[in-house]
């Protein structure tokens, strides 16, 4: 029975496969011949073995370091990009297990809080609908908060809802071009004017930023943390006039 919060590990494919690339080439660092030849191409295999090992092996422990204790950090300097009133209508696009959706209810007093995702197993490890409703149960705030299924880019709720949105690590995963869009164009349509828009990624920032300034939105980045996330997430704040 789980007893503590369980916010599960980011891109645990993407770790599987560097550690995996890292025992590959460990070997070849220290037992393969020196030089690899192509036709009349000579390569210093060991020094290249050697990189690639290293590289691997670091990659992978800084995304479980993001993963244990940089994430949490992360969370809350989203979070304080804002002046919370404790009145406010939340949604937490791509809420895997309810991190933000946490740290923002734990902010409310009479507002509330609504994550929603499809909950896909490779974007973050043991994510389930159920794991995110016990997650909510153990940090206390489940009355304060509703889980939906539903997709980015196709939002149920009716436009002018949300006074504060927060998403980080999931509309990257969204990976036509035109859905990201859509998806960016939802979180504009569903903001309510005055409200806003807090978002995170590693990458397409700058497609997400261009998206919600021809929406009409104020658009603001904020420089990555090198010291907390890695990959190193940009912020991007949109407020709506």
């Amino acid at each position: 029975m789980q007893t503590q919060p369980n916010y599960g590990i980011d891109a645990p494919n993407v770790i599987r496969n560097l550690l995996i690339a890292s025992a590959c080439a460990t070997p070849i660092a220290l037992f393969g011949p020196p030089i690899l030849r192509i036709g009349s191409l000579e390569i210093g295999l060991h020094p290249m073995a050697w990189s690639i090992a290293i590289y691997c092996t670091l990659s992978a422990g800084f995304m479980l370091l993001y993963a244990k204790f940089g994430k949490f950090r992360h969370r809350d300097r989203m979070l304080n990009l804002h002046a919370w009133t404790g009145t406010e209508n939340v949604l937490d696009v791509g809420t895997g297990r309810g991190l933000l959706l946490v740290g923002a209810a734990r902010k409310l007093t009479s507002g509330h809080a609504t994550g929603i995702d499809v909950w896909n197993k490779e974007d973050l490890s043991g994510n389930a609908l159920d794991r995110t409703q016990q997650n909510l149960a153990l940090e206390g705030v489940t009355a304060k908060c509703t889980l939906r299924s539903e997709p980015a880019q196709s939002m149920s709720f009716r436009s002018n809802t949300f006074d504060v949105i927060l998403s980080n690590l999931c509309l990257h995963n969204i990976y036509d071009k035109p859905t990201r869009i859509q998806a960016c164009n939802e979180i504009a349509r569903v903001l309510k004017p005055g409200g806003i828009a807090i978002l995170s990624d590693y990458k397409l920032t700058a497609e997400y930023e261009k998206t919600l300034r021809s929406a009409g939105l104020q658009v603001q980045g904020k420089f990555p943390n090198m010291l907390t996330t890695f990959p190193p997430l940009r912020i991007i704040v949109a407020r709506k006039p």
